[in-house]
């Protein structure tokens, strides 16, 4: 796997953010939750005056092969219809992208369909989708490879726009079996706990799903463990959306940016991320926690909590998209308010 270097965010500046939050026209942790915010993100950018430039959005596409064991109340056939609907304008994505100012790149990494004549969508495919993981790993070590530089890539092309805060989606149906199944191992949480609707399943439908991933954990415990290879969780389970979008956060944090996590897949690969490299947690932000059954368990593994809690369920993104005006209150907050001494008001405390 290509090797990142990432840093923990340098505090040397810590007291003199802080004195500043201290010092505008309010009572001392007035702002709450905005306060540690503009902290987090003056860090990361190692300044006083915090700006966010150029947002983007990255909106991976892929398909996976757990789907044809009807872990899904959707079909297939959703995840390139979607990505075809995206181009024109109308998804929940493009409308918040458009609302907020976001730069949307809508990217094919493993979708089980051609798109490479659409106009809108840049073509990164991996594979035309992954391997059924019932009864094989998802994908190859060089896919697995493959699919975590075009995350790299992705953000390097952002950063060259100048981009300072990245949001990262993803388009795939059964995208919640990996995601259940990464939070199961690596929240050491029973895996009933970690699996939900998705899309839409009954009850019966919840429990088929259930016994569908349980016996591909089993299948995956005996075969890392006859063939005493060490092949990870994430190339066994999933997606190329999904690993694209480990290879973005990881880059992010390289690169010093801002990376907005969304809700259960996203937090499913965020939580990877952090398990690789711990650091990167510094960069992020833990924006919207879903009714995905398990979300709220699945941000305790690293300790985070959502900004909002808005029951959202569409993925790509949306959720931390809607949360922007929140980090933007926070920059603002910095860049606008008064301090007591202009204000000629006098500190009481």
């Amino acid at each position: 796997m290509i090797t990142f270097n990432i840093q923990p965010v340098n505090k040397s500046l810590q007291a003199a953010i802080q004195e500043k939050i201290d010092n505008l026209n309010k009572p001392k942790g007035a702002l709450g939750r905005l306060e540690e915010l503009a902290m987090q993100i003056c860090l990361i950018q190692q300044t006083l005056s915090p700006s966010l430039d150029h947002p983007c959005h990255l909106l991976l596409g892929g398909d996976h092969g757990i789907e044809r064991e009807g872990v899904s109340a959707s079909p297939r056939e959703v995840t390139w219809q979607q990505m075809i609907n995206f181009t024109h304008g109308g998804g929940g994505v493009n409308m918040f992208c458009r609302q907020h100012g976001f730069k949307l790149r809508i990217v094919d990494v493993g979708v089980d369909y051609d798109l490479s004549s659409v106009p809108g969508v840049i073509n990164r495919k991996v594979a035309r989708g992954t391997k059924n993981f019932l009864y094989e790993p998802a994908m190859s070590d060089e896919e697995f490879n493959q699919a975590i530089q075009v995350g790299c890539d992705l953000v390097d092309e952002c950063v060259a726009e100048g981009c300072r805060i990245l949001c990262v989606g993803e388009m795939g149906i059964a995208n919640t079996s990996p995601s259940s199944i990464w939070m199961h191992l690596f929240g050491n949480i029973p895996l009933k706990d970690c699996i939900g609707a998705g899309s839409g399943l009954d009850s019966p439908g919840i429990r088929h799903k259930y016994e569908v991933l349980k016996k591909a954990v089993e299948r995956y415990e005996a075969y890392t463990s006859s063939s005493a290879s060490d092949l990870s969780p994430l190339q066994y389970f999933g997606g190329f959306e999904m690993i694209t979008a480990i290879g973005a956060m990881l880059r992010g944090a390289e690169r010093h940016l801002i990376v907005l996590i969304d809700g259960f897949i996203m937090s499913a690969c965020a939580v990877a991320a952090i398990k690789l490299y711990p650091d990167a947690q510094d960069y992020m932000i833990f924006t919207h926690c879903g009714d995905e059954k398990g979300h709220r368990d699945m941000l305790g593994i690293v300790g985070a909590e959502a900004l909002l809690s808005l029951g959202l369920k569409l993925g790509e993104g949306t959720g931390a998209l809607c949360a922007f005006p929140i980090i933007d209150s926070a920059v603002r907050m910095m860049n606008e308010m008064n301090n007591f001494d202009n204000a000629k008001i006098t500190k009481y405390f």
